[in-house]
């Protein structure tokens, strides 16, 4: 059996490799003898599940009595004279011998299954539920019909998929790789705790718009696109942020929308231009609050996959996600990295030599809070193995968040680090409009110097700052990142279809 071929493009039959000429003549062979290779529906009664659970006790070599239809994929298959045996497979996984011996089905539907069934095709199996002499639990086959005729083999069982392979055609990796199945099932798992644990703390689901006239909420560079009905251009939602926090001003006091973000930048194993982000906003909360739900979410979440605080790696290695998380300062964690005091009051001159110490490139439009967080990542990539919380962030990054009550030079922000990676980040939000004006301002002029990553000025979110916002904390996780700290899994497996480059023709 050939690898699975990845050219899209279908040639002419006589240009096709041999297996993929050979199915399509049995496809068009069941056409001819009058039959469907592709019929609207089959016979099917049960789940294999349902049949493994409801027969897991029997003894071997036990006739039931009770006759059964199934549907699966056929992922094993062995044609001998008078007895044939085939391995089908549903979609969770769950796989049943199925049994086609001359006496029972009869010789044309023998021959039929002999002649026109592959690996890969997907069949209804009719007869009884059965043991065989080894104890194999069986389909003893009255009746068979083909449910889709597969025109491409699957690929070979001793030759893993490559990365590329497996993220480019997933319903491939999904059929043959129980790990990837696994990994489908888990989002939703993820999906319905993250919900359940803000609907005991009697959060609102909201959803907010994609398309929106002004991208804001997060430092980052957006996707532009172009309205006709409109005939203005739009852009793809960075954050949902601003607009959640309108729902807090209109007194929705306690938020959280799950939604699709899209960012206009680099892709690597812990970012994607597409991904999936949990935004929420409680009234009267502040960063320490938020970070209290953060760490019971995360918790909850790694309670409802694992049945434990402690998960297990794709590897092996386990990570603890149980009691309280530990925290540190930024600027200590910047100061411990290089090997000197660094302080939100030192100077960019002194950052920048620093960075050229370090061997690091520094962008000539980096204000000092930007450099200073590029010293952070640079001496702490990889180091923070988490989760802990790394508190205390420039002003001068952080255009929506208040200034520490007490640390001149910072606001209180936090990133959740697990895994070397950042998993979430929460704010005490800055609710003064006067002062958030100047920030946007500040933030257009960053934009208009060449920061393609700047907030523009919104000034619907700024009217609606001064119908008065209640104090807040706000909080942003990459669910894509949950898993992958669920897991260990790169972004690209967490994402059931992640973006990808076209294949050549």
């Amino acid at each position: 059996m050939s690898e699975v071929t990845t050219n899209p493009a279908v040639p002419e039959d006589d240009d096709l490799p041999e297996q993929l000429r050979i199915r399509r003549e049995k496809r068009a062979a069941i056409i001819g003898r009058g039959g469907e290779a592709y019929p609207v529906s089959v016979p099917k009664t049960t789940s294999l599940k349902e049949i493994r659970q409801t027969h897991k006790d029997l003894a071997i070599d036990v006739a039931t009595g009770i006759t059964e239809s199934v549907v699966g994929r056929v992922i094993f298959k062995r044609d001998t004279g008078k007895l044939c045996f085939a391995t089908l497979r549903e979609g969770d996984g769950t796989e049943i011998q199925a049994m086609f011996s001359l006496d029972k089905v009869g010789a044309d539907l023998l021959e039929l299954w002999k002649a026109e069934v592959d690996l890969g095709d997907l069949v209804s199996v009719t007869g009884e539920v059965i043991t065989s002499k080894r104890g194999e639990l069986s389909i003893l086959a009255s009746e068979w019909k083909m449910a889709a005729k597969s025109l491409r083999p699957l690929p070979v069982e001793h030759k893993p998929l490559s990365e590329e392979t497996r993220v480019r055609m997933r319903y491939v990796d999904l059929i043959v790789r129980p790990e990837a199945r696994s990994n489908a099932r888990l989002r939703p798992k993820v999906m319905s705790s993250l919900r359940e644990t803000f609907a005991k703390r009697e959060f609102i689901e909201v959803e907010t718009p994609m398309l929106q006239v002004m991208h804001g909420g997060a430092a980052a560079r957006p996707f532009k696109t172009f309205s006709n009905a409109y005939d203005m251009d739009l852009f793809l939602r960075i954050a949902p942020e601003l607009f959640l926090k309108r729902c807090i001003v209109g007194g929705l006091e306690r938020v959280f929308e799950i939604n699709r973000n899209f960012r206009n930048e680099g892709a690597d194993s812990s970012h994607s231009p597409e991904f999936a982000m949990i935004e929420s906003y409680q009234s009267f909360g502040d960063w320490n609050s938020i970070a209290a739900l953060t760490q019971q979410l995360v918790q909850d979440a790694a309670m409802a996959v694992s049945g434990s605080h402690v998960v297990t790696h794709h590897d092996g290695r386990q990570l603890d996600f149980g009691g309280k998380w530990r925290e540190a300062s930024l600027f200590d964690l910047i100061s411990e990295g290089v090997g000197q005091e660094v302080t939100p009051q030192t100077t960019l001159d002194e950052l920048k030599r620093i960075a050229t110490k370090l061997g690091m490139k520094v962008d000539p439009k980096w204000v000092t809070g930007k450099l200073a967080e590029e010293i952070f990542e640079h001496v702490c990539e990889g180091k923070l193995g988490g989760p802990i919380f790394v508190k205390g962030y420039p002003v001068d990054t952080s255009p929506l968040v208040r200034e520490h009550r007490e640390i001149p030079g910072v606001v209180e922000k936090w990133d959740l680090y697990v895994e070397g990676f950042e998993l979430a980040t929460g704010y005490s939000e800055l609710i003064d409009p006067v002062i958030q004006r100047e920030r946007l301002i500040e933030q257009a002029s960053l934009g208009a110097k060449g920061d393609l990553e700047a907030m523009q000025l919104d000034e619907d979110f700024l009217r609606a700052m001064e119908y008065a916002m209640p104090p807040m904390g706000g909080m942003g996780m990459g669910v894509d990142r949950l898993l992958m700290a669920l897991t260990g899994l790169g972004i690209r497996e967490t994402i059931l279809f992640p973006l990808v480059k076209p294949e050549e023709s």
